[in-house]
């Protein structure tokens, strides 16, 4: 297949402490070397997008970079015999929009480790509606269960519920057989939680969870976007050898706890570091993302669609706090 000699690609500059974006014309030996061309079809948007692309975030090592942490397409070309033309493949994490051009490009190059042939089950449509949230939700998960988690144990409690994250680990906990509570600062949005599979929703201005050591354990487990005094809480209110699986930090990056429920109840705090996932792992995730644990509602879920040129905004938005649910990028025509 013959490339355009120039096409679409969202690039991120940083002069000294000028910080600029935008989409630009580029052509492919612009982007950073791969085995594998892609044309894209695909990408989202994820909170680590947004400080990448407003600056208001040290995410970039170097520039100029392509933005994206997420892409997925089809092959346009490969010198990795394992990759051939129309192949179907998608990329979370793994450098893009860190280190290496991502995937708000009409054209990506991706280094074939790390290319990932799209899993039966999944459209490219559906793997970019979970993208690298949906891969920390069932990342998230699989830890949970490699230490012993198990719906047995009780109900999981999910924390910024209506983010990407919280409301993919909801409908996932839930299809996974785990009864999913979710907390949240925005009610208005309770009914919707429930519609996705949240057994109880709670207010995040009602928690009175007390102060000491070790309250009433509340819950088996938690998957936390929020971190700081929210995780802080719930070191507090897990029951004996469940598990908190620690992804985000919405609230804030501190951390201000005791030892007591560690070494008194055996709770485990397990740290989702998604990007750096090796890839016999990101593979086991993903095929439970596309089969037993692939989540019931994702075009609910998927509650935006833009294109290239629409990104700004919602990058805005979501450092505002004002995401819901998931924003699907769609590069191609």
């Amino acid at each position: 297949m013959s490339l355009p000699e120039h096409f679409r690609a969202f690039r991120i500059h940083a002069d000294g402490k000028q910080h600029r974006a935008a989409v630009e014309q580029v052509g492919l030996d612009e982007l950073s070397p791969g085995e594998v061309v892609v044309r894209a079809e695909f990408s989202s948007i994820n909170y680590k997008d947004a400080l990448a692309g407003t600056g208001s975030g040290r995410i970039l090592r170097k520039f100029p970079l392509v933005g994206g942490i997420d892409v997925a397409g089809r092959v346009v070309a490969s010198t990795d015999p394992r990759f051939r033309e129309g192949d179907a493949v998608l990329c979370t994490g793994c450098g893009l929009s860190e280190s290496r051009d991502g995937g708000y490009s009409d054209y990506v190059r991706l280094e074939a480790q790390w290319a990932i042939p799209l899993p039966s089950g999944l459209s490219l449509r559906e793997a970019m509606i979970l993208g690298t949230a949906g891969f920390t939700a069932a990342l998230s998960l699989y830890r949970m269960e490699q230490n012993g988690q198990s719906p047995s144990m009780g109900p999981i409690v999910v924390t910024g519920a209506t983010g990407g994250v919280g409301m993919l680990a909801i409908d996932l906990l839930t299809r996974a057989g785990y009864e999913a509570h979710a907390i949240t600062g925005k009610l208005h949005s309770l009914d919707f939680l429930t519609s996705i599979g949240a057994r109880q929703v709670v207010s995040r201005e009602n928690l009175h969870w007390g102060q000491k050591p070790l309250e009433n354990a509340l819950w088996a487990g938690a998957i936390d976007n929020v971190g700081d005094e929210m995780l802080a809480g719930l070191t507090r209110v897990i029951q004996p050898y469940g598990n908190i699986a620690s992804c985000g930090l919405a609230g804030g990056h501190a951390l201000a706890t005791t030892v007591m429920p560690f070494i008194i109840r055996g709770v485990s705090l397990l740290g989702i570091a998604s990007a750096g996932t090796a890839r016999p792992i990101r593979d086991a995730v993903w095929e439970r993302l596309a089969g037993p644990w692939k989540p019931a509602h994702l075009d609910q879920i998927c509650t935006r669609a833009v294109g290239l040129e629409e990104l700004a905004p919602v990058f805005n938005t979501m450092l505002a706090g004002g995401s819901f649910g998931r924003t699907l990028v769609c590069i191609a025509d």
